[in-house]
C-alpha cells in the first residue's frame, strides 16, 4: 500500500516533512498547498508533486492523508475539515493555543473515528528512543528523576514570537511530551520559573526566553526541563533518565562524530546548527510511523490527547510563573 500524501504548507517545516514523505517508500507526495504560490512551486518542483488549494485537497480522491503544517490558528479548523472527510492527519504541534479548541476539536475526530496523530518528533530520534528502550527493559530500574535540556541555538525573529503562543507553547512543548514518555506517568504538579536574559525585545513582546520546569507525577517521580533561546556552541539537546538500577542518557549529537587529540588538547566538532538536521532522523521515523498506523487501521502516537496533555502542562507553567506558585494539572484541564 502507498499512502498518498497532501502537504499543507510549504515553509520551513513544510519543507522538513515534504522531505520525510517523498523519502518514505510507501508514501506518495500528490500534492502541495501554501499561500505563497512560490513556496508550493519549489516543493511541487523539488518533488514532482502537484500545487493544489487546501479546498482542491480536501475534495481530492487520490489523496488518503495530508501533513498540517500551516499556522497554528488553523490547525484545528483543518483537522476537523480532513477528519470529516475520511482523511489519516499529521498535524504539526501544538493543535490550538486554547485548551477548549483543542477539546472541541477532538471530540469531531473521536465522532469521525479519524486518524490524528501529533508531531512530536522527539519521541522517534534514535538516540532517546534508545534511553526509552532501557527503561522498557528495566535497565535503569524505576524511573525516578528525568533531566531536559533544550537550548536553541538563537532566538527566532520577534513576529514569530509574537504569534507562536509563547515560549512554553511553543519549544517546552516539546519537552514537556517527551517528560511524560520518559517517566510512563501522568504529571500531577508544575513549577516554573521564566526570565528574559536573551534578548529584551522578547519580554517586550510579552514572552520569556530563559525557563525552568519542574515537574512531579502523584507519585513523586520528577522531571527538570531547561530551555533557552541562546547556546552560543550550538543547538543544546540532552537527555538523562536516573533510576532505582542506573542512569541512562542521551548526549548531544554532532553532524560528524570525531575526536582530535594533539598538543592544544582535545577537539570535536561543532553541534547541529538547528532542529532541520539534528532531528532528520526523527522526521523520518515518525512519518513511517503514521503510515504504519494508518495502514494497520490503529491509533496513532502522539495522539490527539497527547497534544492535549502537552498544551496543559504549558498552561500550567504559565500560571506557575504568573502567580508564583506549584500548580496542579487538575486545575488546568479538570
Amino acid at each position: 500500500m502507498t499512502l498518498r500524501f497532501g502537504l499543507l504548507g510549504a515553509g520551513r517545516i513544510g519543507k522538513v516533512h515534504a522531505k520525510a514523505v517523498t523519502a518514505n517508500p510507501k508514501a506518495k507526495l500528490v500534492a502541495v498547498a501554501d499561500a505563497m504560490a512560490p513556496a508550493a512551486q519549489a516543493i511541487a518542483d523539488q518533488y514532482g508533486c502537484d500545487v493544489r488549494t487546501i479546498a482542491q485537497i480536501l475534495a481530492a480522491s487520490d489523496i488518503d492523508a495530508v501533513v498540517i503544517c500551516t499556522p497554528t490558528d488553523t490547525h484545528a479548523d483543518l483537522i476537523e475539515q480532513f477528519t470529516n472527510a475520511g482523511k489519516a492527519v499529521f498535524c504539526e504541534k501544538p493543535i490550538d493555543l486554547s485548551l477548549d479548541r483543542v477539546k472541541a476539536c477532538l471530540k469531531v475526530v473521536r465522532a469521525n473515528k479519524g486518524t490524528l496523530m501529533v508531531g512530536f518528533n522527539r519521541r522517534f530520534d534514535p538516540h532517546f528512543m534508545a534511553v526509552r528502550a532501557e527503561i522498557d527493559k528495566g535497565s535503569v530500574g524505576d524511573v525516578e528523576m528525568v533531566t531536559i535540556t533544550s537550548r536553541d541555538p538563537g532566538a527566532p525573529p520577534l513576529d514569530y514570537i509574537a504569534r507562536s503562543g509563547g515560549i512554553f507553547r511553543d519549544m517546552t512543548i516539546h519537552d514537556f511530551d517527551m517528560a511524560r514518555f520518559l517517566l510512563g506517568e501522568e504529571i500531577a504538579e508544575v513549577s516554573a520559573m521564566a526570565a528574559v536574559l536573551v534578548d529584551p525585545a522578547i519580554g517586550k513582546a510579552g514572552d520569556s526566553d530563559s525557563v525552568q520546569v519542574m515537574l512531579k507525577t502523584a507519585t513523586g517521580k520528577m522531571a527538570l526541563i531547561s530551555n533557552s533561546r541562546r547556546a552560543t556552541y550550538g543547538y543544546d539537546q540532552r537527555i538523562e533518565v536516573h533510576g532505582s538500577k542506573g542512569v541512562a542518557s542521551a548526549e548531544n549529537q554532532r553532524p560528524v562524530s570525531i575526536e582530535l587529540a594533539n598538543g592544544s588538547g582535545y577537539t570535536r566538532p561543532p553541534l547541529h546548527d538547528f532542529f532541520m538536521t539534528r532531528y532528520t532522523e526523527a522526521y523520518a521515523a515518525e512519518i513511517t510511523a503514521f503510515i504504519d498506523a494508518v495502514g494497520a487501521k490503529k491509533a496513532a502516537a502522539p495522539s490527539g490527547e497527547d497534544g492535549l496533555a502537552a498544551l496543559a502542562l504549558a498552561e500550567a507553567a504559565l500560571l506557575s510563573v504568573k502567580e508564583g506558585r506549584t500548580v496542579k494539572v487538575s486545575e488546568i484541564i479538570g
